[in-house]
Formats: structure tokens, sequence, C-alpha cells
């Protein structure tokens, strides 16, 4: 596909946001590529979900930026490795300008690392998020029409906190539908083709 028609695809307004320049390149290619695409691995659920908690109350821009530095500092989002993280990593990442350096989001990182071992394997992980995604819907016409929450992201928060993770409340849940494509919350223009 040529770059000129690339542009004259119709998206969601939020991946329009910005028209030139590589931030609109990034905006469009993980909307175009990832954003509502079913996502199944545990490994990579659990960077989303760790990334979604990086994002609460930043631009979404922000993260996509940062996100190979957040997979170097972070072992790759390896569950495993970030379970065994100690004292010295929370110093060592509270100093890395590569990264959102917010103490409470690098504990939540590692405890929710720590509570999905508790889980099992990265596939039981991805077991218990899916078991949330609700029946397929018709794509909304606007995107100002999508709820920020749902009945199932207020029950995948409430699960996942009673199970010891942190920093994944309803809106945080709901978005995390949205990106893994639990939900398909591309707008009925939108050119990505239904996954439900």
């Amino acid at each position: 596909m040529s770059a000129a028609s690339e542009l004259d695809l119709v998206r969601c307004s939020w991946a329009e946001s910005l028209r030139e320049g590589p931030d609109a390149e990034l905006y469009r290619k993980y909307h175009d590529e990832e954003w509502g695409r079913p996502l199944r691995d545990g490994t990579a659920l659990f960077e989303r979900m760790c990334l979604e908690a990086f994002q609460s109350g930043l631009s979404w821009l922000i993260i996509l930026r940062k996100r190979e530095n957040f997979r170097r500092a972070f072992a790759g989002f390896d569950i495993e490795q970030v379970a065994r993280f100690g004292d010295g990593d929370v110093e060592r990442l509270l100093g890395d300008a590569g990264i959102v350096r917010n103490r409470a989001k690098i504990e939540a990182t590692i405890a929710n690392a720590r509570a999905a071992v508790e889980l099992g394997s990265p596939e039981d992980l991805s077991e218990l998020l899916w078991s949330f995604a609700p029946p397929p819907r018709p794509r909304f016409a606007e995107f100002s029409e999508i709820p920020a929450t749902s009945p199932e992201s207020k029950a995948m928060a409430k699960e996942l906190k009673r199970r010891g993770f942190r920093f994944v409340g309803p809106t945080t849940a709901y978005a995390l539908m949205q990106a893994t494509g639990m939900v398909d919350d591309h707008v009925l223009a939108c050119w990505v083709p239904s996954t439900h």
C-alpha cells in the first residue's frame, strides 16, 4: 500500500488526531496493525496490561514513544523475571529517563508480575483476562459513543484486584480490552476489518 493510499484510509478519530510527522505515523501504525486485534499470548497481554497502567493519566502517545524502553527496562515483560525484581530494580527504574518514572506504577508492575506468577503460566493469565470478553456487538458510528467502562471491565478489575493485581481499575481494564481485541471498538466507518 502506498503512503498516499494509507493516508486516505478512514480510521478511528484518535488515530487521525495528528496529521504529519513521526508521531502521526506511530499512531496510525499502532491503530492499523495492533489496536483491537485479538491478542492471546500471555506475555504480550502482560505487557499491554502494564503499559495501560503506565498510561493512566497520560497520553497513549507518550507510552508508544517509550515502548521499546519499557521492554528493555522490564526484561521484555517476562513475567517470571519481573516478579523477581527487588528494591534495587525499583531504584534503577526510577532513574531510567526512557520510561515513565512513577514509583507507584513501577511497584504495581512488579506486584502484577507476582500475581500473574500465582496464576501459573502466561497462558493462565490470558485465559483469565479473556474470560471477561463480552459477546460481539455492532460497532459504534462515532468514537464519542464508546463507553469508558463496561460491566465486563468492572468485573475484570474486581477479580484482578482480588488476586493482588494493582493499577487495573475498570477504565484501565476496558482500555486493555479495547487494545487486545476483547471488544471491537473501531468505529463503523473504520477500514480495519472486524475480528468479531
